[in-house]
């Protein structure tokens, strides 16, 4: 009998606030956010601007701290944690990828010095073979010896990913990698995350409004108005002819107080607005526009809130990794 425990998610956020007060004015960048990124998951958080993705991802990386609410990375208790804990923290246990390539290199050293200092930074000075390694796992190991003026923008960034890896982490934050990208380039850059993903199981959070990013990640979480909002889950299917099927499937996120956000487009389809009419079925929750008209009638038998058939397109489920119940659907 194996009795081996499942290792705890590597990101726990549980109703994170964020309010910030300009000119006397507040504004609440996060309401009540919840996360859940597992052990060794490859995750992107998309979002319009505004929608409070690049402060999730400052409170992540220690660089701010939440007004309310509970966030953990790789077993730390974020708000708890001092100003040399901090230091720490941020030197080896997470790795960070900046969309600004000044904020990741610094110009006046190569490839190879870039990853070697940030080693020496973290205080690993052994295995002075390891910066190659890194630089050979992202795919620029030809440019070690390259400045960054002398490296195209992907390259860049697939340096800035050795950088990050190179006091190995068990938590790797990127914003906006491929924000100064073409397609072409930002796709390269994409398949460098998976391939670390895929070599060393790091855990990884790629912050982005990039739509193309959600083809490379095993999971996509929306973020609207300082919530998270969907999920979208995606694995890999084999036929009986042995044939695999990329496979995805969009769920709402239910928070801890029954509240969601349906998708937009959803909304859009069936004019949902206002308020909505629901029934609870044995395996699924209705939900259709509301008709004011019968309002006030009398709940359905067995205490529905409607007794009529509604559209079905409106049926929504709650991920079951929101509740903590059973594995993410994977068969590949």
């Amino acid at each position: 009998m194996n009795t081996t425990a499942p290792a705890a998610p590597d990101i726990v956020c549980e109703g994170l606030v964020r309010i910030f007060t300009v000119a006397d004015i507040e504004v609440q960048a996060l309401q009540g956010l919840d996360l859940l990124v597992e052990r060794g998951e490859l995750v992107a958080l998309v979002g319009a601007s505004g929608s409070g993705k690049s402060t999730l991802l400052s409170i992540l990386s220690a660089l701010d701290a939440p007004t309310a609410g509970r966030a953990t990375v790789a077993g730390r208790d974020l708000p708890s944690l001092s100003a040399r804990e901090r230091v720490t923290y941020r030197r080896a246990v997470v790795g960070f990828v900046w969309q600004q390539t000044a904020r990741n290199l610094l110009p006046y050293l190569s490839a190879l010095e870039n990853v070697q200092l940030a080693r020496a930074i973290g205080g690993d000075r052994s295995r002075p073979e390891r910066a190659a390694e890194l630089l050979d796992l992202v795919g620029v190991a030809e440019h070690a010896d390259q400045r960054p003026a002398e490296l195209s923008g992907g390259q860049q960034q697939r340096v800035a990913v050795a950088v990050a890896l190179a006091n190995d982490p068990r938590v790797l934050l990127a914003d906006e990698p491929t924000g100064d990208l073409d397609e072409h380039t930002s796709v390269e850059v994409l398949q460098t995350f998976e391939a670390v993903n895929r070599e060393l199981g790091t855990t990884a959070l790629i912050v982005t409004h990039d739509p193309t990013v959600s083809e490379h990640v095993q999971r996509t979480v929306q973020i609207r108005d300082g919530r998270t909002s969907t999920e979208v889950l995606r694995w890999t299917h084999t036929d009986d002819e042995g044939r695999e099927h990329a496979m995805a499937e969009e769920f709402a996120v239910l928070d801890r107080v029954g509240r969601m956000q349906l998708p937009t487009d959803y909304m859009d389809r069936l004019s949902l607005r206002d308020r909505v009419r629901l029934r609870l079925e044995d395996d699924h929750v209705g939900v259709w526009p509301g008709d004011r008209t019968t309002a006030a009638e009398k709940p359905a038998e067995g205490g529905d809130l409607d007794a009529a058939d509604g559209p079905r397109e409106g049926d929504t489920r709650r991920s079951r990794r929101e509740r903590g119940l059973g594995e993410e659907q994977n068969d590949g």
